[in-house]
């Protein structure tokens, strides 16, 4: 059997609309992981609220966080190619301190672990669960650490404006990008950080060479990894811009078992 490394987003792909696993999934996923092949994780989500999805799918793989910052394997702190590439502390704090000038609602400030938020009224959403206790107020006190990223939630139209002044100020350093979907934000990280890194960093660790890297992806930060994977695949309910470079595109949408249905047809599996 030749091994391939499959490399899932999470929301508005493997998940459904209701930020679910279905049982198809699951099933799928855990055949094709006991078959020999590569499952991997690779979300702009945090660790704090993907470990469970993970743990569910039952897989022993490495899995990328903050959409390429945090490439790391559960449970084995002793892996080599783990890395944690930070955000420098001095700049989230700046940009907190200038929040109400560049109109910015609410910054969450992301660690491995712990979010520090600039105000308690948090978005209805899986990223930030009302039971999650691991949130501290953010301030200079606080943040003692770099964090991995910053999530700048703001009205749409000030969006452009609010990424350009961070680029002009300092653009050689970081990086900002918008998460799409229907929960809109701008993410704030180093320089030169996106998927791809995380898929590349695997794929060489374990010589899965490019030709036998699978990758699926729904919105912008999933652009590099489709690009990068020797077969990008777009989710049917995809934006443009990822069903323009992708090699192929599922039947169904995330909602409908897309990435199960595909992963089924392709690898020919059947179930007992």
């Amino acid at each position: 059997m030749t091994q391939h490394l499959i490399a899932i987003d999470l929301d508005g792909t493997t998940l459904n609309n209701q930020s679910q696993l279905t049982d198809l999934t699951i099933k799928t996923l855990r055949k094709l992981s006991d078959m020999g092949h590569m499952i991997v994780i690779i979300t702009g989500r945090p660790f704090r609220t993907s470990i469970g999805i993970y743990q569910q799918l039952n897989i022993k793989s490495p899995m990328v966080n903050f959409n390429g910052a945090y490439c790391h394997f559960p449970n084995q702190e002793a892996w080599l190619p783990q890395y944690h590439l930070e955000l420098d502390r001095e700049i989230a704090l700046e940009i907190f301190s200038h929040q109400e000038e560049l109109e910015i609602d609410l910054i969450c400030a992301e660690g491995i672990n712990q979010l520090y938020t600039s105000s308690t009224k948090l978005p209805d959403s899986p990223f930030y669960p009302a039971s999650d206790a691991k949130y501290v107020k953010l301030s200079r006190k606080s943040l003692t650490q770099n964090p991995t990223a910053l999530t700048l939630f703001s009205r749409e139209e000030k969006q452009e404006s609010i990424q350009k002044r961070i680029l002009t100020k300092y653009g050689d350093i970081v990086s900002v990008r918008t998460w799409g979907g229907e929960f809109p934000v701008l993410e704030v990280v180093k320089k030169g950080i996106n998927k791809s890194l995380g898929v590349k960093t695997i794929a060489d660790f374990y010589h899965i060479p490019r030709q036998n890297i699978f990758a699926f992806g729904d919105e912008d930060n999933d652009l590099e990894m489709i690009d990068y994977a020797g077969r990008g695949v777009a989710m049917k309910n995809a934006i443009p811009k990822i069903k323009a470079i992708a090699d192929d595109q599922t039947d169904f949408t995330n909602d409908q078992d897309g990435l199960a249905k595909y992963l089924i047809d392709t690898f020919e599996l059947t179930f007992i």
